[in-house]
């Protein structure tokens, strides 16, 4: 307990000089974890009937996001310091194939950035293993693309982290099932994290005023405008540098985590994070470990869309 407070106060004090530039990448190794572990919730928030088993997907073939080994190695640690979880991860394209889908409680797309092409990463993949001709290989994108659908209506868990919004990133039909598309982000900068509501119970891990992050502010585009999703963190537009010339906001919000039910299953978005240094925020990594209850169905909660937003 005492050495995941003096890593909290280190992480307050590390987002200082951070304003508007990357960070280092971070070593995954024995003495990472350790701390990890000493900094995730000794238990889950919420009563479960059973441990959920989750698989981290963290295939990519577009921009290669390296905190992904760190992301997924956070969600073991979780799984297993909780006792909530039995985590696996796979880079396998198989896995997501309906029958082999329905083995796991939850689906979590880690950072699975697809080329900036075609934006499909089940595309990307196939033809990289010379599936076929072109026409199959559409085919059998459309198919990977389904069971995910499938998956969740189902009652399947979704669980899509940063970059894992760029999947499927052209597709209309998956982007009304995340809640948006990936449109574009700023560079890294310092940046206050809100709560929306703050009784909220997906975000009773944070204080009332929200965090501080360093991290891709994202901007989000297709289904996102219509708010079919119930928002839980959010930025100030006005308070991120560097915009999009010609599409600067000055107003409003733009949400960085949100949820939405979907058929018989559930989905939750989080924008958080580019870097392995924001999982030394103890606070964050009770909100993950919250959100794999919530689409694991261990959740009850306000799930009201915010409604179409204004342009």
């Amino acid at each position: 307990m005492i050495r995941a407070i003096i890593y909290g106060i280190v992480f307050l004090f590390s987002l200082q000089p951070s304003f508007g530039q990357s960070l280092p990448e971070v070593t995954l190794d024995e003495d990472w974890r350790q701390k990890i572990k000493d900094l995730a919730p000794e238990k889950p928030t919420f009563p479960s009937s059973k441990k959920k088993k989750v698989l981290v997907f963290s295939l990519h073939t577009g921009f290669n996001h390296w905190v992904r080994p760190h992301t997924e190695e956070v969600a073991k640690i979780l799984g297993e310091k909780s006792g909530a979880f039995e985590v696996i991860g796979s880079r396998d394209i198989d896995y997501m194939e309906l029958k082999n889908l329905k083995k796991f409680d939850v689906l979590v797309l880690n950072n699975t950035n697809s080329k900036p092409e075609k934006r499909n990463l089940f595309w990307d993949e196939l033809k990289n293993q010379s599936y076929g001709e072109s026409a199959a290989i559409k085919q059998k994108a459309l198919e990977l693309e389904e069971n995910i659908r499938k998956y969740v209506s189902d009652g399947g868990g979704l669980l899509v982290l940063h970059g894992g919004n760029t999947i499927l990133n052209n597709s209309m039909d998956f982007s009304r099932l995340l809640g948006g598309s990936f449109d574009y982000h700023p560079p890294q900068q310092a940046f206050q994290v809100r709560l929306e509501n703050p009784n909220h119970p997906l975000v009773q891990a944070f204080s009332p005023e929200g965090f501080n992050h360093v991290d891709e502010p994202y901007f989000y585009k297709n289904a996102y405008e219509e708010g079919d999703f119930t928002p839980l963190l959010y930025f100030n537009n006005s308070e991120i540098t560097g915009q999009r010339k010609g599409q600067e906001k000055s107003e409003g919000k733009t949400y960085v985590a949100w949820i939405r039910p979907e058929g018989k299953g559930k989905v939750m978005y989080a924008s958080p994070s580019h870097n392995a240094q924001s999982f030394d925020n103890p606070q964050l990594l009770q909100f993950f470990l919250d959100g794999m209850q919530y689409v694991a169905g261990d959740v009850d909660c306000d799930e009201t869309p915010i409604g179409k937003m204004k342009p």
